[in-house]
């Protein structure tokens, strides 16, 4: 960005001022202010800046040491905390003091609108009880699971030409563009087909939103992004050319739809597509990283579903039915894994609309911002004992092997509490089908073992530069399965211009008035 080209003036100019400005705040105070207690200073936003590349490693270590502790900004606190106790608090209990307000709504608003993930109060409460109502139909379930296994299929069969030409691929975008297919398809019932590279648009798409992620949190560091704002320079100049190709995208779709535009930014797919494709590259990130789990699950697949030998995708894709995803209880502990380590948000953060003080016994101020840290959580020893860092799904099964469900106070990849993600359940249902249909029909290695695998510091939690891979046909399967590739237009889950238009349940919700 910008500033990091040469920080140095900037940092020490503003680091001047932000000590003036806490020096008047903390120390000049009356004795009655001095009684209250303040979380530790674990650092300022200079550090954050100078740590970008790394942020989440970086208050992960602040974490381990604090638990919870304050970062100085030049006119609040912002608590961290990966204290349970505290999370609970914060998004359960006193739910009513804490929420997006105007600050994070000025940071996010260009980007995600006035939609369910920007705003508070009776905004808030609207639209979570319209999409709450959508999420609980037996319909959504039932249509999504449709588009799922279709889409899987054509993923299986992009996955297998690699293999069978012995090609490498990057698994990242192609679970971006699947899911971006999956996620338009079962809201808008548009084939929007990036996957297969007939939509040049739905590419540009892609890249256009990660890029406005990623300048949409450099905002939260970046003391001057309102003036490149007004002045529309730097990464304000981009991210105002990214929105706009985003909503030209989006725009154009619904107008295909319904024929008028209905707040397009305001739709809460672009969240689900990135925690989707998030999560699924560091799901077989891990799977390259841990064969023995990888095996366990193609074993658990083909029990669940009792898949002959010589099955097609399709017939595999159709093999996966309610009853057998429910019996996928170590895939379902693997992927629950990988969000534990490896959650879509790392770090999310509510503004304190009037002082309070956290169970921790610490005080925070009105406008204060109060963090908490999914990705830093996922490694405390303190809440998931010694062997945090490791990569165990074992610890999600109890001793009959199933599935045990921990406090989304510890495991807040979905957050908790009234804001809990409406998603979820679709979340995981996309995710443990295409992974189920992958995984039983390739094997998937590392393209080069010796490479080191990091994120891109965004909103979202993406692999830098992709995650590039090797996939073989199982044993038994090639013939079986390359054979699929040139029939599958002609086979039974292909879904139909019929139901997409007619039997899609969620395309009034795009409507007026909705």
């Amino acid at each position: 960005m910008d500033l990091l080209s040469n920080p140095l003036p900037f940092i020490v100019t503003t680091l001047a001022v932000t000590l003036a400005i806490y020096l008047i705040k903390f120390i000049g105070r009356g004795s009655p202010e001095k009684k209250k207690r303040y979380h530790p200073i674990g650092g300022t936003i200079f550090n954050q800046l100078l740590n970008f590349h790394r942020l989440h490693d970086y208050m992960t270590d602040l974490a381990k040491k604090y638990k919870t502790y304050r970062l100085l900004n030049l006119s609040r606190s912002e608590v961290y905390t990966a204290d349970p106790a505290n999370i609970e608090y914060v998004l359960k209990t006193n739910f009513a003091n804490y929420g997006k307000g105007w600050y994070h709504h000025s940071h996010l608003t260009d980007l995600l609108g006035d939609g369910i993930f920007t705003v508070d109060g009776e905004k808030w409460r609207h639209q979570r009880k319209t999409s709450s109502y959508e999420f609980s139909t037996k319909m959504l379930r039932d249509f999504s699971s449709v588009v799922f296994r279709s889409i899987a299929v054509k993923l299986a069969q992009i996955v297998s030409e690699s293999a069978s030409s012995n090609q490498t691929i990057e698994i990242q975008e192609l679970f971006i563009k699947s899911t971006l297919d999956s996620v338009f398809k079962v809201v808008l019932g548009v084939e929007l087909d990036s996957m297969c590279g007939t939509n040049e648009e739905g590419s540009q798409f892609c890249n256009a939103f990660d890029e406005a992620s990623e300048i949409t949190l450099y905002r939260y560091v970046d003391i001057f992004w309102k003036i490149k704002k007004i002045l529309n320079i730097g990464s304000e100049a981009k991210l105002r050319d990214n929105v706009k190709q985003i909503d030209r995208f989006i725009y154009k779709l619904i107008r295909s739809k319904t024929g008028q535009v209905h707040k397009s930014k305001n739709d809460s797919s672009m969240k689900k597509e990135d925690i989707l494709s998030s999560t699924l590259t560091w799901f077989f990130y891990m799977m390259c990283k841990h064969p023995l789990i990888q095996e366990k699950i193609a074993q658990e697949v083909k029990e669940a579903t009792k898949l002959k030998e010589n099955s097609s995708f399709n017939e595999l894709a159709n093999s996966i039915t309610e009853e057998a995803l429910n019996k996928m209880q170590y895939l379902h502990a693997t992927l629950t894994e990988t969000l534990r380590l490896y959650p879509a948000v790392p770090v999310d953060s509510k503004f304190c609309f009037s002082d309070d003080t956290l169970p921790d016994g610490f005080c925070v101020r009105k406008g204060d911002l109060v963090a908490y840290q999914p990705y830093a959580m996922g490694r405390m020893k303190s809440i998931w004992g010694d062997d945090a860092e490791e990569f165990r799904p074992e610890r999600w099964l109890n001793e009959d092997g199933v599935f045990q469900q921990e406090s989304p106070f510890k495991l807040t990849a979905f957050q908790a509490g009234p804001r809990i993600c409406l998603g979820k359940e679709f979340a995981y249902r996309q995710m443990k089908i295409f992974s189920a249909v992958l995984i039983v029909s390739h094997i998937f290695k590392l393209s080069d073992e010796q490479k080191a695998v990091n994120y891109k510091t965004m909103l979202t939690l993406h692999i830098d530069g992709g995650l590039h891979i090797r996939a073989s046909h199982r044993i038994g399967a090639e013939k079986s399965y390359s054979a699929s590739v040139q029939q599958a237009s002609t086979n039974s889950i292909m879904i139909s211009q019929t139901q997409l238009s007619d039997k899609n349940p969620l395309a009034h919700v795009m409507e007026p008035g909705s």
